[in-house]
């Protein structure tokens, strides 16, 4: 049984062999997961993804997918992936369904998979519609919609929400979600939009300049900057403030939320107490910071 759908080894790839593009590069996606793939614009994301794809050769074989050496996994391979790396070139004057219909003519797929594959992506009623006059949401939920068109068993989506308003990213992501849970669909994701990305990922990994600075489950990431800094929501924080800045360093947000640095389940607790024993009215006490800010860290990082 395979745990890993992807895994790379010890990558390293450039065109110019002074100028590397990525750098020892390790990274496994769990069977079954929706793996954030983070980083920058020039990270190095788009390189990988082709990598996984092999759309660039691999000379080192330090990329697997099912098990298999991408070298070896083509085209035989190809049904039980689908893509988004680039946008798919659709006919404007063609409907979304006739869209579908060629390129299951041209790859040999059964056509009356399109029909599931519409609702799946929520178009049915739009089958007939052409494509001119689809939103930048239904266009993109239709490229999904040829990625899932094999039936395939990883989806590998390349920024599938860059570009999209709120409402279109919202429906992206519970397709997503849904793909996951409901038919078993592992998704490895790359954006730079951390914050959408945060609501529906299992697994992430961060890369910077072409190295990896992370990789593991979220709870991983939580765990490790769980006691960076907490929040404190408190009735006039303010009039606190003389009382903190003694032993913590403090930075007050409003006249409720303060964030202090903390690295322990105890110095929380420590806090709390001095902060009741003078008498403040605690309202809430919550990690801060999130997926960003811990990007932001990491990204920093040597």
């Amino acid at each position: 049984m395979i745990d890993n759908i992807i895994e790379i080894k010890n990558l390293n790839f450039g065109f110019d062999k002074n100028k590397p593009i990525l750098k020892d590069v390790n990274l496994m996606v769990p069977k079954g997961s929706i793996y954030g793939f983070l980083g920058s614009n020039g990270a190095g994301k788009s390189t990988t993804m082709r990598l996984i794809m092999g759309l660039f050769n691999d000379d080192a074989n330090s990329v697997k997918v099912f098990d298999t050496l991408v070298s070896n996994l083509y085209p035989e391979g190809f049904n039980k992936i689908g893509s988004l790396i680039d946008y798919p070139a659709f006919y404007d004057h063609l409907s979304g369904y006739d869209n579908l219909m060629i390129v299951c003519i041209l790859r040999n797929l059964n056509i009356s998979r399109i029909d599931e594959i519409l609702e799946l992506v929520g178009l049915t009623e739009a089958r007939n519609i052409k494509m001119k006059k689809y939103s930048l949401g239904m266009k993109q939920r239709l490229a999904i919609g040829l990625a899932l068109i094999s039936d395939p068993e990883l989806l590998v989506l390349d920024e599938p929400v860059n570009g999209l308003d709120p409402n279109g990213m919202k429906e992206v992501r519970e397709l997503l979600i849904k793909l996951n849970k409901e038919y078993g669909v592992t998704v490895f994701i790359s954006s730079h939009l951390l914050l959408e990305i945060e609501k529906m990922v299992t697994h992430i990994g961060i890369i910077s300049n072409g190295e990896i600075k992370f990789q593991g489950s979220k709870e991983d990431l939580n765990e490790l900057y769980r006691f960076q800094k907490t929040k404190f929501s408190l009735k006039n924080a303010k009039n606190f403030e003389a009382l903190l800045a003694e032993n913590y360093q403090v930075e007050f947000k409003n006249e409720t939320d303060c964030e202090i640095v903390t690295n322990s389940p105890k110095q929380i607790s420590d806090i709390n107490k001095i902060l009741v024993d003078h008498g403040a009215e605690i309202h809430q006490i919550s990690p801060a910071g999130g997926l960003e800010e811990w990007f932001m860290e990491i990204s920093k990082q040597n």
